[in-house]
């Protein structure tokens, strides 16, 4: 598929010569004279590049860039910012705007032409994560489909996380990686037999060693995405107790990391108050006693406190239809 470049730029001369230049080597052009009509032709079209001039009425592009980043649709695509040769402060505040690359006008042909192919080269390789991304995403959801018992449990482990990170006033990365852990932590249950995961009966311990497998699988499986070194932890650490008698590796106390702290307070809720094949589903003040029980013995006492009085106070909300909808676009 032919790549779509955006060129943004009030100087029509400037802008138009951009235009021919980008059409003579076969790309299409797409072309906006002020950082407004930039901003929505980039959510419109997502482009594969934007060439993004710095002066511009409405928004600058210093503006455009940042709301371009900061957009989970346009977050991913190059921005080269076109800046004038005296002015070395446009740099600066480029990179803190989110610029993936500069070029100086005037400039010569060649050099244009290389810097866009280095750019779309790069975004071909990020489209082919994101695609390879989306896959594993699938994957840990086939994952849950062979459970009919589990049915949901992702989403809410997602969102129940999400929500105790957030009380827990954690940072924007660590909730997105909570976020994503919820949907992938059991993802290394792919390579255990469907009779083990669906059995209604206690595992022999043969068996329950193949399950205590699937959080060091799980890592693995995620490792080559760009995400892995914030959520590979919370996959394989999300079954480590507080006290350090869980597994794989029996990690203690603040070296369990948080988010994989979260992720087990979260899915040990989910399982207790959902139905499974060898139990009913216990009350949600059934759950908060057990919940209490084993604070500060297999969860972190704080964070299990914290979603206690979610609970407690019906802060927590359970994903619907819409909300799921809308994280699977942007997955």
């Amino acid at each position: 598929m032919t790549a779509k470049i955006l060129i943004a730029d009030d100087n029509p001369v400037m802008r138009e010569a951009i235009v021919r230049f980008v059409e003579a080597e076969g790309y299409v052009a797409l072309a906006a004279r002020n950082g407004r009509e930039a901003l929505n032709l980039a959510l419109e079209e997502l482009p594969d590049l934007v060439l993004l001039d710095v002066t511009m009425p409405d928004y600058d592009g210093f503006e455009v860039c940042r709301r371009l980043k900061e957009d989970p649709r346009t977050a991913l695509i190059p921005i080269t910012m076109l800046t004038v040769l005296d002015a070395p402060e446009h740099r600066w505040r480029g990179i803190e705007a989110g610029a993936d690359d500069f070029l100086t006008k005037p400039f010569d042909e060649r050099l244009l032409r290389a810097r866009i192919q280095s750019q779309l080269r790069t975004k071909r390789l990020t489209d082919q994560l994101e695609r390879t991304e989306s896959v594993i995403f699938a994957l840990a959801l086939a994952v849950e489909a062979k459970d009919m018992y589990t049915e949901g449990h992702l989403w809410r482990l997602a969102y129940y996380g999400e929500q105790l990170a957030t009380a827990a006033e954690l940072g924007h990365d660590i909730r997105r990686a909570v976020w994503q852990g919820g949907l992938l932590h059991d993802i290394g249950k792919i390579g255990v037999a469907d009779s083990i995961l669906r059995k209604p009966a206690p595992l022999t311990p043969e068996e329950y060693a193949q399950i205590k497998q699937h959080p060091e699988s799980g890592a693995r499986i995620i490792a080559p995405m760009r995400f892995a070194r914030e959520v590979a932890p919370i996959v394989r650490g999300h079954h480590e107790h507080w006290d350090g008698s869980g597994y794989p590796y029996g990690l203690r106390g603040a070296e369990i990391p948080i988010g994989a702290r979260i992720i087990a307070i979260v899915d040990a809720y989910d399982a207790m108050t959902t139905d499974r094949p060898y139990r009913r589903a216990l009350s949600p003040e059934r759950a908060i006693q057990r919940l209490r029980a084993r604070s500060g013995i297999q969860w972190d006492p704080d964070l299990t406190m914290l979603f206690i009085t979610l609970i407690e106070q019906k802060r927590l909300i359970a994903p619907n239809d819409a909300s799921i909808a809308h994280h699977i676009s942007a997955v």
